[in-house]
């Protein structure tokens, strides 16, 4: 095999498939590989770690044909070390393969590419949709740091993707806090419910193009295909909880505050938290503000007041200063709206008049 690829497109190829490769060789050595297949179809860059996969074409010249794997963490130093423009020789010859590029060469030994699997995509019949890559990023990427990082319930350390009725739904919880996002879809698609490993999401996320792709789902797979490539990644076969039971229908106070005040008094008083985080947040109807407090023993003390539109009844909640921030960033709308449900109940914060975006919190011991 010999081809030529420019500088950049190497770098960027490489980069995108190497988070796909095992990151430990374990059993299989090749898994800690990058294949590259230059052939008929041009050339491709293929990774997988056995849950997820990556198949990405690149632009180059093939001057000869052929098949090999190479160490991604080596590649992915070499890609990292590139500066300027100009093109990168790749040529195998027996168990090596030299990189040259203006005036530097460098030899590497290969894996046994016979041991490369392949790609396992959705079988026949699997619901199909497409929609932009951009909308399908912003989507997951809105709820999958919510997700468990624990192993113990494989469904809470999953992002949950759904569709019905034209809204595509994304949600992630791990059980302290969860959020909700949706988008209206412009085709219709047959219903389908699938669980992705949070730590999956994070690394297709990062490698889906900002153009159309094609989603494809069956019960155990789910592929994401579009003009250079395609990813894939197993699903958890696991229940989902009925998250939608906790989602309280009645509060006994609401407040609209500009989201910039909530969050500078936020920040502010998070610098006083104690060892848990801690933050106090009171309602205040008659005072038309949201007061924000926090003690430690070590730094001090401070008090926040923020002026809005408050009502219902007074109430006062402790919460984790962190998870109160989290969804904020993901909130566009200048205001937010904060509903609590009562004592030792969860509270709801959405961006005012944004129907989009669900972000529920539970309080903790006062």
């Amino acid at each position: 095999m010999i081809l030529t690829l420019e500088k950049k497109v190497f770098a960027e190829t490489v980069q995108n498939v190497a988070r796909f490769a095992e990151r430990r060789s374990g059993t299989l050595p090749v898994l800690a590989g990058i294949a590259i297949i230059a052939g008929d179809d041009g050339i491709k860059f293929r990774a997988t770690n056995l849950e997820t996969g990556v198949d990405m074409k690149a632009e180059g010249t093939i001057k000869e044909p052929g098949v090999v794997a190479l160490p991604a963490s080596t590649l992915r130093d070499i890609a990292a070390s590139l500066s300027g423009n100009g093109t990168l020789t790749l040529e195998h010859s027996g168990d090596t393969v030299s990189v040259s590029g203006g005036s530097g060469r460098s030899t590497l030994k290969t894996l046994p590419y016979e041991d490369f699997p392949t790609l396992p995509l959705p079988e026949s019949g699997a619901v199909s949709f497409s929609l932009p890559g951009s909308v399908l990023r912003a989507l997951v990427t809105s709820v999958m740091s919510y997700a468990s990082t624990s192993s113990v319930r494989p469904e809470l350390a999953s992002v949950l993707i759904s569709a019905e009725g034209g809204v595509l739904k994304a949600v992630a919880t791990d059980s302290f806090r969860l959020a909700e996002k949706k988008i209206s879809l412009k085709e219709t698609i047959a219903p389908f419910t699938m669980l992705i490993p949070a730590k999956n999401a994070v690394d297709i996320m990062q490698a889906l193009p900002d153009e159309d792709i094609r989603v494809s789902v069956d019960d155990h797979q789910c592929a994401f295909f579009w003009s250079r490539g395609v990813v894939t990644t197993r699903l958890v076969a696991a229940n989902y909880p009925d998250y939608a039971q906790i989602i309280p229908k009645t509060f006994i106070a609401e407040a609209t505050l500009l989201k910039k005040d909530f969050e500078a008094a936020l920040k502010r008083t998070a610098i006083f938290s104690d060892a848990f985080q801690k933050v106090k947040l009171g309602f205040d109807p008659g005072q038309k503000r949201i007061s924000l407090s926090a003690q430690n023993a070590d730094v001090g003390d401070s008090d926040e007041a923020v002026m809005g539109a408050i009502s219902g009844d007074g109430v006062e909640l402790s919460f984790n200063h962190r998870y109160l921030s989290a969804p904020l960033p993901s909130i566009t709308a200048e205001s937010v709206t904060l509903a609590a449900s009562g004592i030792g109940r969860a509270m709801v914060l959405r961006g005012t008049g944004d129907a989009s975006f669900l972000y529920l919190v539970m309080p903790m011991n006062q």
